[in-house]
């Protein structure tokens, strides 16, 4: 939902920071291998105990993820393998954050299995629809919009790692979250391929 409706209020900063990339000759390649570095080295901050530390990293890898992008719009160098290290890359940083988790909590184990059950879930119904739906916008596929995106999702691992004494809750809620988004977008879904329809 945030990332689709109020991209608008952090464009201003995403295409500073891609303007400043640019200048020192950076490809946007770079700029997605660097957000997931970044956003791996969260998870790995969460195995040593910190709070402040890992939720600055994810945060840091969510706006690079942003900036790779609008970096690859402005040299105009979009691509199918930059599609598919954006969307793999961020797949494996939430697997890192999960595992991170996991480790540290033992006994949220069977919460963060169906935390992870939830999100291969919507992602299966959101690639499948991007691959089968005309894409009409500016991302190099059609993007389904929902309640729970990757700006929701940062915020709920965020929640997850300071409030720790309410983890299992928190991730309970954020799996609910995930499946509602499924059914609004599997919803949203039936209704491009009736009009898509002959």
């Amino acid at each position: 939902m945030l990332d689709t409706h109020g991209r608008k209020y952090v464009d201003p900063l995403i295409e500073g920071i891609s303007k400043q990339f640019n200048r020192f000759g950076f490809q946007p390649n770079h700029v997605t291998i660097l957000a997931f570095l970044v956003g791996v080295s969260s998870g790995i901050g969460i195995l040593f105990r910190l709070k402040a530390l890992p939720i600055v990293l994810l945060w840091i890898s969510g706006l690079l993820d942003a900036v790779d992008g609008a970096l690859a719009r402005k040299q105009k160098t979009t691509s199918p393998l930059g599609t598919l290290m954006d969307i793999t890359f961020d797949r494996i940083v939430e697997i890192t954050i999960i595992i991170a988790l996991a480790y540290r909590y033992p006994d949220l184990r069977f919460q963060l299995i169906l935390l992870s059950s939830s999100i291969i879930i919507s992602m299966t119904v959101f690639l499948t629809v991007g691959a089968l739906t005309d894409n009409k916008g500016k991302k190099s596929f059609y993007y389904q919009a929902g309640l729970m995106e990757r700006t929701e999702g940062f915020i709920m691992f965020s929640l997850m790692i300071i409030f720790s004494k309410h983890i299992k809750a928190i991730t309970i809620i954020y799996s609910l979250l995930i499946i509602f988004t499924v059914y609004q977008r599997i919803k949203e879904a039936k209704k491009l391929f009736n009009m898509s329809s002959p």
